[in-house]
């Protein structure tokens, strides 16, 4: 698929390097860039020869925001309509409701979080806003020792999007979480590590390599199948009520690892020698 606000890069380990390519707009959100990026992961998700994702910025942003020298309403919503809660959950997926009122940033952030390969944010520069939200989604962040997070939107007049309220107070608590978006400040790396939002800072030269030697520790000699249910299977657990609700989940994934991949992974740990998994993450089995 040829992209216009898009590069994409795949090795022969099925590590894809997913960069966002404005450098002269520093990389800033638009409407077509969230078209791009959600018919990505939706697609990467079928795709069994990406195995993982690594997401950066060309230049030197990561994403520095919605453009906001769009004409007219810059998030490209209807203003005409009046819509309700019962509107947006009867017509999700219709028009005018489907491009008119539902947040584009959030349509981009639930394609990521439905991607069953591991994605990993190599920031490389300012992140902001929506730039910063749709980070959430992924499952691990690095960042360089340059990079710049801001969770701005009360400067705007805005609310944090892109599903942020779900994903953000689950990664840094629900207090670090409300400091960040009443405060609007723009965090150092360093400020956003010690809030437990990235796992690592990095040198800027080094930062996406180590995203990528990352990604592919995660998938080389990996089951593809189990990677994938054990994402659900982290995601759903951290919303489920009971941990019965884990353990029925849990049960119904190892029945169906056990007599797939599982063989595979237990014949080749008593022979010492490297699996051949064959499972795609493609073709998952129902466990919720």
């Amino acid at each position: 698929m040829t992209y216009e606000t898009l590069t994409v890069e795949t090795d022969d380990d099925g590590v894809t390097l997913l960069t966002l390519a404005r450098p002269e707009a520093m990389n800033s959100f638009t409407v077509t860039m969230a078209r791009e990026l959600e018919a990505f992961f939706l697609a990467a998700a079928a795709d069994d020869e990406i195995k993982a994702v690594v997401v950066t910025g060309a230049g030197k942003a990561f994403c520095a925001g919605m453009d906001l020298s769009a004409e007219g309403n810059v998030f490209g919503l209807d203003e005409s309509l009046s819509p309700t809660a019962a509107d947006l959950r009867e017509h999700l997926g219709e028009e005018p409701w489907q491009t008119g009122v539902r947040d584009t940033g959030g349509k981009v952030t639930l394609a990521i979080h439905a991607c069953p390969k591991p994605v990993i944010a190599a920031i490389n520069g300012a992140a902001v806003g929506i730039g910063a939200t749709m980070t959430l989604a992924m499952d691990i962040r690095l960042a360089s020792s340059r990079a710049r997070i801001g969770f701005v939107f009360g400067r705007l007049g805005i609310v944090p999007e892109a599903c942020s309220s779900w994903f953000l107070p689950r990664i840094v608590g629900t207090q670090q979480a409300l400091e960040w978006v009443y405060s609007a400040d723009i965090l150092t790396a360093e400020q956003a590590l010690a809030g437990r939002l990235l796992r690592s800072v990095h040198e800027p030269d080094d930062l996406v390599p180590a995203a990528l030697a990352l990604a592919r520790s995660f998938v080389v000699d990996r089951s593809p199948v189990a990677l994938a249910l054990a994402k659900r299977l982290i995601y759903a657990g951290t919303a489920a009520p009971h941990p019965l609700d884990a353990h029925i989940a849990d049960s119904l994934a190892m029945f169906h690892t056990s007599i797939g991949d599982g063989k595979e992974g237990v014949a080749a740990f008593r022979e010492k020698r490297a699996p051949e998994f064959t499972g795609r993450a493609s073709d998952l089995p129902e466990i919720f």
